[in-house]
């Protein structure tokens, strides 16, 4: 079977991709799985390109078909922050995710509710470091200003689904596979990856 490489160390990512991917005829990797170490800067000024910067690097590295995300979460209340800096967003070194849910709830304090909000997922997919093909997914809801739920990571505790009265973190994975923005961009990409 062929091997796809999913150019993420983050478990939570990895977890979930996993899951979307898992009925495919596709051998998934990791990067760990690799022994490969690599740092890529994101330094795009777009999901899609901090999307392609990892995926061409670790195809070139691993010399595999790559999967890549960038994603974030975009806040209509703090002019779509913290949008492209969702993982770097709080102002400590090292800030956990905690710190950086903090943060954002500090920040949101002098706006009226609701806090309207969405996580947007740009995935990029590509062979032998080649020009990259993209899927985007989004999610809509809320920022809550209380943290709920254990199932997720990130700002998922704080961002209360479209139409549903449950957090990211509260859904079980089977519905945030159907529901989140990731599982929209990958779900997107599928019929490329059958093709390998």
């Amino acid at each position: 079977m062929p091997k796809l490489l999913i150019a993420t160390s983050n478990r939570g990512k990895l977890e979930e991709i996993q899951a979307l991917l898992a009925d495919l005829p596709v051998i998934l990797v990791t990067p760990a799985d690799l022994g490969l170490k690599l740092h890529v800067e994101e330094t795009g000024d777009t999901y899609a390109e901090n999307a392609a910067l990892k995926a061409q690097a670790y195809a070139q590295a691993s010399g595999l078909p790559t999967l890549a995300d960038d994603s974030g979460l975009e806040v209509a209340a703090l002019d779509g922050a913290p949008g492209l800096y969702s993982a770097r967003y709080a102002p400590q070194e090292n800030a956990t995710d905690a710190d950086r849910r903090a943060y954002l709830l500090a920040n949101l304090k002098g706006f009226s509710r609701p806090w309207d909000a969405r996580f947007i997922c740009v995935v990029a997919l590509t062979y032998s470091g080649g020009d990259p093909v993209f899927y985007e997914g989004i999610c809509p809801g809320e920022i809550i200003p209380e943290e709920r739920g254990t199932n997720g990571f990130g700002y998922d505790p704080i961002f209360l689904v479209e139409n549903t009265s449950l957090t990211m973190a509260e859904l079980p994975m089977a519905e945030k596979n159907t529901l989140s923005h990731r599982a929209r961009a990958v779900m997107a990409a599928r019929v490329a990856i059958e093709k390998l």
